[in-house]
């Protein structure tokens, strides 16, 4: 009963019920009719042919009365009116006897009419004859036959039409027995098909509620458990009807939301795990930041000494035509100051592309953030409602992110310009260090190579003033990325909180142990941020 629909169901309970009161009413109707034709066999059949008996016993005593008056009237016109109904009597009584003999149906009643019928011939005559002898002129005679004879087989031949009529009301009585034997069975047959339709009919009933109401009410506490968290719960049912079809969807309902929640539950974990990696990194980079900032100074503080080693050559330059004799040495003095300018430059140079890759960690930092916070805004938009605060601060981490990149490659173009710079200065202390060696080889020409060294000394101190000055803007751009730093570390802080809060609001459903959730594909990929900083 299960695989049929509920109003199938409905219907073979309705059927069979209206099928029961069917079969009730049709033997009521049976037993009616039954009962029916009975009585109207009794009243037409019986009932009629014992009225026409006690008909015909009046009418024999009636025409009893009339022979004795003719037989005791001497008076012929008296005679004659008895004679006439007499007669009349005795014709209606023929009919009777027509009728009655036509509606004969057994044997014995057939044996009694017989034996009316001779007893009728036989007095029929036995009068006539008396009357006869009295209408011959002997009425004493006539009498006498009357007294002795007459009245014995008149006497004989209505007690056989009384036997007659004792056997019709006989008949009457064993047809009344079982007409009223006949109601009584009905009555009881259709008591006792009411009783069972009445214990069918609740038995369907029952069998029809339950079958509705037990997969209602388990419908019903797993809503109620849905409701309450408990994702755990088992359903089974292979029924077709349309509780059936409603616990396959409560099931496939339970089912996807224990895939979300397990989801979302592996991605609050992956996104707190994450955000602390994240944080761990900013730590790092910012520690590094420092040490950025720490190295700048020192490159500071080296082109301070390179400006005061560049104006301490000029007055050299600018001293030599006195300090021709020892030019040699002044010379190999200013060959090797040239040199610690090139050492120097080329540590200002290395400095700098040093700094270009740390911008680019921190660009590369800056767009693995984005991509991080694009992925935890997808997972929060999966999450729902839950997921909103969180999706709120993914977008913030991105922003940041988004800005943090902008700023890594504004610094990046300052600090190419930087190295192009610096080149430059590598290049015109290398053209110095040609001139000092020119100058160890050539005394003779210490006085035009001090002109150029003077030119070459202005503009390496113009040079140091532009690294100076890029320096200074490096040392900004570094502040600015360690402030930026900053804010990306209080933001992952924030996301961390968020994912602690959502793992929190997650955890109130209970999942059933055979789930088991598949982390994010971009954390299974993908490297932590601390691991990209390092």
């Amino acid at each position: 009963m299960k695989n049929l629909k509920i109003g199938a169901r409905l219907t073979i309970g309705f059927i069979a019920l209206l099928m029961l009161m069917i079969v009730m009413v049709g033997l009521g109707a049976w037993r009616l009719g039954s009962i029916g034709d009975a009585t109207d066999a009794m009243i037409q059949v019986a009932l009629k042919k014992e009225r026409d008996a006690v008909q015909w016993h009046a009418a024999i005593k009636e025409n009893g009365v009339r022979t004795f008056a003719v037989m005791k009237s001497d008076d012929p016109a008296v005679q004659q009116y008895f004679q006439k109904q007499i007669d009349a009597q005795s014709a209606k009584v023929s009919q009777l006897q027509k009728q009655v003999e036509a509606a004969i149906t057994t044997p014995e009643e057939k044996q009694l009419f017989e034996h009316v019928g001779k007893l009728r011939t036989t007095y029929r005559e036995t009068r006539q004859n008396i009357f006869d002898i009295k209408k011959a002129g002997d009425p004493t005679r006539a009498r006498e036959m009357t007294d002795t004879i007459l009245v014995k087989l008149m006497d004989d031949y209505a007690n056989s039409v009384l036997r007659y009529a004792e056997f019709q009301k006989k008949v009457i009585d064993e047809t009344a027995a079982d007409i009223n034997h006949n109601y009584r069975s009905g009555r009881s047959m259709l008591v006792i098909l009411g009783a069972c339709e009445l214990v069918l009919g609740a038995l369907l009933a029952w069998l029809l509620t339950r079958s509705i109401t037990a997969p209602l009410n388990q419908a019903l506490a797993i809503a109620q458990s849905v409701a309450a968290g408990d994702l755990s719960s088992r359903i089974d049912s292979d029924a077709r009807d349309e509780t059936g079809q409603l616990l396959t969807a409560l099931k496939s309902m339970n089912d996807n939301l224990q895939d979300i929640v397990g989801r979302v539950r592996v991605g609050t974990e992956s996104i707190n795990a994450t955000s602390r990696e994240i944080a761990t990194g900013n730590l790092d980079l910012s520690a590094r930041t420092e040490q950025q900032a720490g190295s700048l100074e020192e490159t500071a503080s080296v082109m301070e000494q390179l400006t005061s080693t560049v104006k301490q050559n000029a007055d050299n330059a600018r001293q030599a035509n006195q300090l021709a004799a020892s030019a040699s040495q002044v010379a190999s003095q200013g060959g090797a100051v040239v040199d610690q300018v090139v050492a120097t430059m080329s540590q200002i140079h290395a400095s700098s592309e040093k700094i270009a890759d740390i911008i680019g960690v921190i660009d590369s930092i800056a767009f693995q953030t984005n991509i991080l916070a694009l992925n935890a805004a997808v997972e929060a938009a999966r999450a729902g409602e839950q997921g909103r605060g969180f999706a709120v601060v993914a977008s913030e981490v991105r922003s940041l992110a988004q800005r943090s990149a902008s700023a890594a490659k504004e610094i990046k173009q300052l600090i190419d310009e930087s190295v192009a710079k610096v080149g430059d200065g590598s290049r015109l202390v290398a053209q110095a260090g040609d001139t000092m060696h020119e100058v160890v080889h050539s005394v003779a020409r210490v006085t035009e190579i001090v002109g150029e060294i003077t030119r070459a000394s202005q503009e390496q101190s113009d040079g140091i003033g532009q690294v100076n000055l890029a320096i200074a803007h490096i040392d900004e751009a570094t502040q600015q990325n360690a402030a930026l730093v900053e804010e990306a570390a209080a933001a992952a802080r924030s996301m961390q909180d968020q994912a602690a809060s959502l793992t929190e609001a997650v955890s109130v459903f209970r999942l059933d142990t055979r789930v088991v959730a598949t982390p994010p594909a971009n954390l299974q990929r993908g490297t932590s941020p601390s691991t990209v900083v390092r």
